[in-house]
């Protein structure tokens, strides 16, 4: 998962494919040396990096004298946060031969470490994102479109486990989350009655993982990449921006060519979902990390909302909507 901003704000209006973060390149270079080292292309480096965002991963601008690479260095928490980097990799292949995602390059597999190519544009924020819901809805139906995906993501599944592994190790669970467990039986029951498969998704696009080149939107970052609801997609987009329900409603009807009220009960109702189980990968990045980032809070803002989506009134229709064609 990669939140992108600029070291020190959270403007994201300037950036092209990830914004730099300032670093001591010769540390860096000490540091990453030997394993860059292991990749041909990187052999006549330049200049190394940093590049600001990554929470499960640390990502570096790469520069040789005639291209310029991103090189994604993986932390060794992925497992518990459900990351298979070998489909990763595959997924990030796929999206990258259908011209959606960034071209792999290179993996180097038991290093931890991907390299794509870099895509000059602009990194969107969330403004960015509610400007260009039609452009978005295009490039999400062409990743919708493309070959399977490595394997399923299901956040009913992505949430039990990590519920799992909070209660096995003992981590903080926020109160009261348990109360709403019967909620998901809910909203699974009402799914199965409009179920139309599952389609290649991302399932992590947040704003700064859009990039814009003036000619398409480019999606990045594929960890938890896996095959899905395509509403689960549309929803995600939606959430992770904080846009209102009226652009929700845009982004279904520029996505399916029209007013779906189902869609988008449905993809609010996976958004929801999605916080209430984003609050324990939040859990327990808030006991394993070792990055200077308050994962607890940024957690509690997912639950906060989850909370109050639990039990609103639109709940209630959105369970009601999601199985009326």
């Amino acid at each position: 998962m990669t939140i992108f901003a600029l070291v020190g704000t959270t403007d994201t209006d300037t950036c092209e494919m990830y914004p730099e973060r300032v670093s001591d390149a010769s540390a860096l270079e000490s540091e990453f040396a030997q394993l860059f080292n292991k990749v041909e292309r990187l052999r006549t480096r330049t200049s190394i990096f940093e590049l600001s965002g990554g929470l499960t991963n640390r990502n570096f601008l790469i520069e040789t004298p005639t291209e310029k690479y991103v090189a994604r260095v993986s932390s060794n928490s992925s497992s518990l946060l459900s990351i298979d980097r070998g489909s990763e990799f595959i997924n990030s292949t796929i999206a990258g031969k259908g011209k959606v995602g960034a071209e792999v390059l290179d993996y180097l597999p038991g290093e931890g470490l991907l390299l794509i190519s870099y895509i000059k544009g602009k990194t969107y924020g969330a403004a960015d994102v509610a400007a260009n819901l039609g452009g978005i809805a295009k490039s999400l139906r062409g990743l919708h479109a493309l070959d399977p995906f490595d394997h399923e993501f299901n956040m009913f599944n992505t949430q039990r486990n990590y519920l799992s592994i909070v209660q096995d190790k003992g981590f903080r669970l926020p109160d009261g989350y348990l109360d709403f467990a019967p909620k998901l039986d809910e909203v699974k029951r009402a799914f199965e009655v409009l179920f139309e498969g599952l389609v290649p998704c991302n399932n992590d696009l947040l704003p700064g993982n859009f990039i814009d080149d003036g000619e398409k939107i480019w999606l990045i970052d594929y960890e938890y990449s896996g095959n899905n609801d395509a509403c689960f997609e549309i929803g995600n987009v939606w959430a992770e921006a904080f846009l209102p329900l009226e652009a929700l409603e845009e982004l279904v009807a520029a996505y399916y060519g029209g007013y779906r009220p189902e869609k988008t009960a449905r993809a609010w109702l996976w958004a929801l979902i999605a916080k209430y189980g984003w609050t324990l990968w939040a859990s327990i990045q808030t006991s394993i990390s070792d990055l200077d980032f308050d994962f607890w809070e940024w957690g509690m803002s997912k639950y906060d909302l989850a909370q109050s989506e639990f039990t609103s009134d639109y709940f209630t229709k959105a369970l009601s909507a999601v199985t009326e064609k």
